[in-house]
């Protein structure tokens, strides 16, 4: 524990992870859907990029993009999951401060670069269904590659200044952080100082990022919808809306949960502190888990090689006994 003493300013050694605050006595059982969710989450997702990869008929950009999501789905529950299982289970909550921004920077490039990759997605249905003609040559793999490039770049250039900016921080009450992870609002709060800064650039951030996103995902869906109700035939409306049905529930999945944590904590004075953790948890949880189950089942090419991967798998047990 760090010194009480409000006039004595400190640089944390390490912050201490608390959990879920007003869960204490239901952590190690709360622990269990978490450990289950994330088990699917890294299996899921690591399928998903198996067989991306080793199928060079997917390499479309429907599914190289889809592979973007699956990695950084990884990298965010990788990041966070297992440390908050050693909260809640060996109440192992000790964190480097060097640790602590390391994982809240992970964090954040992750959430900021799926909003992104769900971008790249929407403008790829968008010139499937409204330029089928030019799709290939529009989307071909060296701008595809460019457009990860700028994902990553956007995600790190607007995290680097954040990292500067908790690092400036003075703390001088307590290194007990109320959370599940490092979270920036959750570590700017410790601080005794003026957090505007930290604030309205998390506001500036959210809106060049997240925000931004929504908005072009919108537009795009707009230009998209406008395009299949210009066609005649019935059947060809419903084939074109169902090749978006899998992305429109990747969106909701990942902005729906956003949704509710940022309200929250807009409202935190009157709203308990473990709904406020429950739902900061939600977007670690919800599209990594449910991601990899969307594209799998909705997506009749991936279905079919997991079913011939797991009925290869079986014959060859098979045989072999």
């Amino acid at each position: 524990m760090m010194p009480a003493d409000n006039h004595t300013f400190f640089v944390p050694v390490t912050f201490i992870l608390t959990g879920i605050p007003g869960t204490e006595g239901s952590q190690v059982w709360l622990a269990i859907p978490f450990c289950l969710m994330y088990i699917v989450a890294l299996f899921g997702n690591s399928l998903l990029l198996f067989i991306i990869v080793t199928e060079r008929s997917l390499h479309e950009p429907m599914y190289l993009f889809l592979s973007m999501l699956a990695a950084v789905d990884l990298l965010l529950s990788t990041t966070t999951v297992p440390k908050m299982l050693a909260v809640f289970w060996f109440k192992h909550g000790e964190i480097s401060f060097a640790a602590c921004l390391t994982q809240m920077f992970f964090v954040h490039v992750s959430f900021i670069s799926e909003s992104a990759i769900l971008v790249a997605m929407a403008f790829d249905r968008y010139v499937a269904i409204c330029n089928p003609l030019r799709y290939t040559t529009v989307l071909t793999k060296p701008v595809i590659g460019k457009i990860g490039l700028v994902i990553v770049t956007r995600s790190f250039c607007l995290l680097c200044p954040l990292i500067f900016l908790v690092k400036r921080l003075k703390f001088c009450r307590t290194n007990l952080l109320p959370h599940t992870y490092c979270q920036h609002m959750a570590i700017a709060r410790l601080a005794c100082e003026n957090i505007n800064v930290n604030i309205w650039y998390g506001v500036a951030m959210s809106v060049l990022s997240v925000d931004l996103d929504a908005v072009l995902i919108a537009v795009s869906y707009m230009l998209i919808l406008r395009a299949v109700f210009q066609l005649s035939s019935t059947g060809a409306r419903l084939k074109a809306l169902r090749t978006c049905s899998s992305h429109v529930w990747v969106i909701l999945m990942f902005y729906t949960p956003a949704a509710f944590s940022f309200f929250a904590h807009q409202y935190g004075h009157i709203i308990p502190g473990y709904i406020l953790n429950l739902l900061a948890n939600l977007h670690v949880f919800i599209p990594p888990t449910l991601n990899p189950i969307v594209y799998g089942v909705a997506t009749k090419e991936i279905l079919i090689r997991v079913i011939n991967m797991f009925y290869h798998c079986r014959c060859r047990s098979s045989l072999q006994s």
